[in-house]
């Protein structure tokens, strides 16, 4: 077994109880799993949740952020053996669960992608972001956070306190830890995987309204890696979709499953 990075762990939301599916969420760009808690309501009742929670000081490259993740799910899979293992990947998380099916293929019986980032490096934007953001002073990066909250999230269909709570998260994260999650988004390129064998069920759910990233598009380019993923297309949400009151996880997974 790997040595473990005490900067990365599976978070319990649930306590384990057989024989419901194990549900592994793979959170964004601030490594903190807001989007799990605003949607762990109806997903409670359903799986053994845990969110893999990155600490701002990690700087792991993929590689080794793909190995130790994956021997963190080896080990809540230990606990109860034969269960289901889902994993739910959002934006930088849907980069790490390509990652992990990649070099891991028989790790999950079925694969959720959010709005997964994998084409983040082909955007104009990254390159610049990446550089730039390590050098803000902090009073400044708060305050670019503010545009970068706006482009999230529809703002209609995310109530006030979840807005302050990402906008929260994004601003903890400082600069210098922003600008390594970014970096590692430049370097992600899913036409490197070769996935030998996709999981037998794969959701991709993207956001038509997405300002961020050119989810719908990507979803379809996905499939080529993913033969036989079901894409699932949110007419009105944005990046965040999960954050949004309109959008029920645990009913979509019901409905999908």
């Amino acid at each position: 077994m790997a040595n473990l990075d005490t900067s990365l762990r599976l978070t319990s939301f649930t306590q384990m109880a057989s024989p419901r599916p194990l549900f592994i969420f793979l959170p964004g760009l601030d490594g903190t799993g807001l989007s799990l808690q605003a949607q762990l309501g109806g997903l409670d009742l359903l799986f053994n949740v845990r969110c893999l929670s990155i600490s701002h000081s990690n700087r792991s490259g993929w590689d080794e952020l793909t190995e130790q993740t994956a021997t963190l799910i080896k080990i809540e899979q230990d606990r109860c053996p034969g269960q289901m293992t889902i994993i739910c990947g959002e934006s930088f998380g849907g980069c790490l669960a390509l990652s992990l099916i990649s070099r891991f293929p028989d790790l999950c019986d079925q694969l959720i992608l959010v709005n997964p980032a994998s084409s983040a490096r082909q955007q104009l934007w990254i390159h610049p972001c990446s550089v730039l953001s390590r050098f803000l002073p902090e009073p400044l990066y708060k305050l670019s956070t503010l545009s970068l909250c706006d482009l999230l999230i529809a703002s209609h269909r995310v109530c006030k306190p979840m807005k302050r709570r990402l906008l929260s998260a994004m601003q903890s994260m400082g600069p210098e830890n922003a600008a390594w999650r970014l970096s590692l988004l430049k370097q992600f390129d899913v036409d490197e995987f070769a996935v030998h064998r996709s999981p037998p069920s794969t959701l991709i759910l993207v956001s038509d309204a997405d300002r961020l990233l050119p989810s719908r598009s990507e979803a379809f380019r996905l499939t080529s890696h993913l033969p036989g993923a079901t894409t699932l297309v949110l007419p009105e949400s944005g990046h965040a979709c999960l954050l949004e009151n309109q959008v029920d996880l645990s009913a979509i997974l019901y409905n999908w499953r």
